[in-house]
């Protein structure tokens, strides 16, 4: 294996490693080489390595890692990024997806050229209102599970001063998201798997987000679970209206919409942008690192 071609796409700022196993059937990528290939400054850079192969049955199935090498949750930009990925790769027919990741089956569509629809499954587990003791203060949060699991907070619950109970923030820009996101990440309730923050307010009826990611361990321009938690924390709780428009960290946009029958969840979607930045390739000796 003396050279391997990858591609680097992007879904709203979300970004991604792929690999083609059409391209070479035995790749294998230990988690080190993830970690050592997502890494922006001695690798490619990425927030996560995703894989597709061709699976009978289905358009493809999509192996998705984190940046840290570690795998099982869903990850719903990724996913609109493997629907173009095999779009661009003549595994789809009628700009239509049906494909297996982690286990689970998913679909999606191509809307229109490098626009991309996801068909997510409803929300496993959710729990409203809760508070979470961080930043020596307790801060009312929600928890929703897309896949992958989520706190949710508005930014308007936390206090820039805890002595001061008028000191709420009042702009996204100024969050501090990764020092809050890392300790809420980290927090004893959360053992041992922890969870993903977001951080949101709602302006001109469309939520501004920033997202603290468990498995990159930092804050990234965008995530698409945490897209779709925040909009149904904010539909139950702001009365914001459907479809719900997200405006990510990284400017792009994202549009979350499902339908709502006596407080339950169904087709549940998330819509925004994927592209391919490029096409490189890298030395095979790269996959030959072991722990």
């Amino acid at each position: 294996m003396n050279e391997i071609y990858f591609y680097k796409l992007t879904g709203a700022g979300n970004d991604f490693i792929f690999f083609d196993k059409k391209e070479f059937l035995s790749l294998y990528v230990s988690p080190l080489a993830i970690k050592k290939l997502c890494d922006r400054r001695f690798g490619i850079g990425a927030d996560g390595i995703i894989i597709i192969q061709d699976r009978d049955n289905y358009n493809f199935e999509m192996q998705y890692f984190n940046a840290d090498g570690s795998t099982g949750s869903l990850c719903a930009n990724g996913a609109r990024c493997a629907i173009w990925f095999a779009e661009k790769t003549n595994r789809l027919r009628d700009k239509k997806a049906k494909f297996i990741s982690n286990g689970d089956e998913y679909s999606g569509e191509v809307i229109s050229e490098e626009l991309i629809k996801f068909n997510l499954n409803p929300p496993a587990k959710s729990k409203f209102n809760f508070r979470i003791k961080a930043a020596d203060q307790l801060i009312k949060a929600d928890f929703i599970d897309t896949g992958s699991q989520h706190v949710i907070i508005d930014i308007n619950d936390v206090l820039i001063e805890p002595q001061n109970p008028l000191s709420y923030f009042n702009s996204i820009s100024d969050f501090p998201v990764y020092q809050l996101g890392r300790e809420i990440r980290y927090h004893k309730d959360f053992a041992p798997a922890g969870t993903n923050v977001n951080f949101y307010t709602i302006h001109d009826d469309k939520i501004l987000i920033r997202t603290y990611e468990r498995g990159v361990e930092d804050e990234t321009l965008a995530c698409g679970t945490g897209s779709v938690a925040t909009a149904l924390s904010a539909f139950f709780k702001k009365k914001i209206f459907l479809p719900i428009t997200l405006i990510t960290w990284g400017g792009e946009t994202l549009i979350v919409n499902f339908d709502v029958e006596n407080q339950n969840v169904s087709n549940v979607t998330l819509t925004g942008p994927a592209k391919i930045v490029f096409k490189g390739k890298i030395s095979g000796n790269f996959f030959t690192i072991t722990e």
